[in-house]
């Protein structure tokens, strides 16, 4: 069945390619690749598929691979830059992101879930107690902020198989800002105060510096609590909230001593295999954070580890946050909340999800099918997840 999109045309059977109604030769890999890309066009095609699929799983070489991407590009009148047909995504793959049709079928729309890549404009703003503060500030529109939660590099971010599809969503049609916590990324690092009420205080100071304007704001894991405690301080600061995998009580503040021992066998890991992929922190990390992730999402974990702060800088923010409680606060919250949690989180139990959205007079619980605490874009839960947060910002 031929494929039509833009002014070309492939016919599988006949192994033909027409741009503008004339033939275009190419050569036969070239050909494949396109084909491949055109019949899993709903999802990102790695570069290992493509070889197994189009060289039969053959050794080559990231030169003849790039030579192949750009030929099949020129082929169909799309160019690296512009990536309007063919988009590479960084360090996952490729994916045919122009809309088709297909003979008898009525054309499917372009994707959408990875749009063009975030321009970020890096400033720093100044936190109550001085600390040096990066954030970064990219598109037009309502503001939203993303709170800051375990880990951020505000730069690094953009390259990530994890974040950057969430970030291009959050994006679209919104002024979105984004900013590194103390001890984190681009901020200041080497600083005396790791605390709860240094975190709540780091947001208050990115607020501000965002204009008088109220905000909505976006956020995650123990990025919940930050976004629940500022919001009940500045109400009028804040017009709306999502919140994801979040929890109101820190591990040390359930009352389940498995909690407190997961917690502590955590730190010691932490202590012993920070940023290396091949420790035994990172396995068990990267097993209960991402259980469906892929090897290169969990490498990027590990990468993001080591570039955005040290060992004893992660194990200070990660006590912190097991003494965090804010649940007194959450009757003081009055915007309109959004809470979501994976069924399977195993880094942030179900319950605590629901406990958060049972404290706020109002909010919207939605479950998640997904085992992972972080939803990413090439899994099946990921459609309704951002539905659902982009309809309630929309709101």
């Amino acid at each position: 069945m031929p494929f039509r999109f833009a002014d070309c045309m492939l016919d599988p059977d006949r192994r033909e390619l027409h741009r503008a109604g004339q033939p275009v030769a190419v050569e036969p890999q070239v050909f494949d690749l396109l084909l491949h890309l055109l019949r899993h066009r709903e999802r990102v095609v790695t570069r290992e598929e493509l070889i197994e699929q189009v060289w039969g799983g053959r050794i080559v070489s990231e030169s003849t691979l790039a030579t192949r991407i750009n030929a099949a590009r020129r082929a169909i009148g799309d160019t690296g830059e512009a990536q309007a047909l063919i988009r590479t995504l960084a360090r996952r793959g490729l994916r045919f992101v122009g809309a088709v049709a297909e003979a008898g079928a009525a054309p499917s729309p372009a994707a959408t879930p990875d749009p063009a890549p975030l321009a970020a404009r890096i400033r720093y703003c100044r936190a109550p107690d001085g600390v040096s503060l990066a954030m970064a500030e990219s598109g037009a529109g309502p503001t939203l902020v993303r709170v800051s939660n375990w880990l951020s590099h505000v730069e690094y971010d953009l390259e990530s198989p994890i974040w950057r599809p969430l970030l291009s969503r959050l994006g679209a049609g919104r002024r979105l800002i984004r900013y590194d916590a103390r001890g984190n990324g681009l901020s200041d690092r080497d600083v005396a105060d790791i605390s709860f009420d240094a975190f709540v205080g780091d947001l208050a100071a990115v607020v501000a510096a965002s204009g008088p304007a109220p905000v909505s704001l976006f956020a995650m894991s123990q990025g919940a609590a930050v976004a629940l405690a500022f919001a009940a301080a500045h109400p009028g600061r804040v017009s709306r909230i999502v919140l994801h995998g979040g929890y109101a009580r820190g591990r040390n503040r359930r009352g389940s001593l498995a909690e407190q021992e997961v917690g502590q066998a955590f730190v010691s890991l932490m202590r012993h295999g920070w940023g290396d992929e091949h420790s035994a922190f990172m396995r068990a990390f990267s097993s209960v954070y991402m259980p469906s992730g892929t090897a290169e999402q969990v490498g990027w974990w590990c990468e993001l580890q080591r570039r955005t702060t040290s060992a004893e800088t992660a194990i200070r923010i990660r006590l912190a946050c097991d003494a965090l409680d804010v649940e007194a606060l959450l009757p003081a919250v009055r915007c309109p909340v959004l809470v979501l949690h994976s069924r399977r989180d195993q880094v942030v139990p179900f319950a605590e999800g629901r406990r958060i959205a049972a404290g706020l007079a109002g909010a919207e619980f939605v479950a998640i099918d997904s085992d992972n605490h972080v939803v990413l874009a090439d899994e099946p839960a990921w459609p309704e997840w951002i539905g659902q947060v982009e309809r309630f910002l929309a709101g």
